[in-house]
């Protein structure tokens, strides 16, 4: 399979960087700011389940916990197509930098990819909100 292009988004978080990695990398709590997982997932040995509404159920594989703010996951569609997302906590002095790498899949127009970074992005914003306000630490 031949490279894809990328798009790094990334947001600035004004919390202590592990204060952010141990909230965004918990699954149940992933439905208070991931929008693509809005109705939340559900645990099933070791790998969670999400409903994706027309496309099926999907099944999400997740890094396991570590000390370097990785939260990198593994989505397989019903479809057989996995999908690789990149994702990062990272210190910066005494925030965190949340990034996360949206890939162009295969099929997917310039529209679609841009589209895809906004919601990207949206969903950063959110966790930034919901860390920064307080509202879920």
């Amino acid at each position: 399979m031949p490279t894809m292009g990328t798009i790094i988004v990334h947001v600035t978080i004004e919390k202590p960087w592990r204060e952010v990695y141990a909230f965004a990398a918990n699954p149940e709590n992933m439905a208070l700011w991931a929008s693509g997982l809005g109705r939340g997932l559900v645990r099933e040995d070791d790998h969670w389940l999400a409903d994706g509404g027309p496309l099926g159920t999907i099944q999400v594989t997740f890094a396991p916990a570590n000390d370097f703010g990785v939260i990198d996951h593994i989505v397989s569609m019903p479809s057989g197509l996995n999908v690789h997302n990149a994702f990062r906590i990272v210190p910066n002095g005494d925030g965190a930098e949340a990034i996360f790498m949206v890939t162009r899949l295969p099929d997917m127009s310039e529209e679609q990819f841009s589209q895809d970074a906004a919601h990207v992005l949206s969903d950063l914003t959110s966790l930034k909100r919901i860390l920064e306000d307080g509202e879920g630490a």
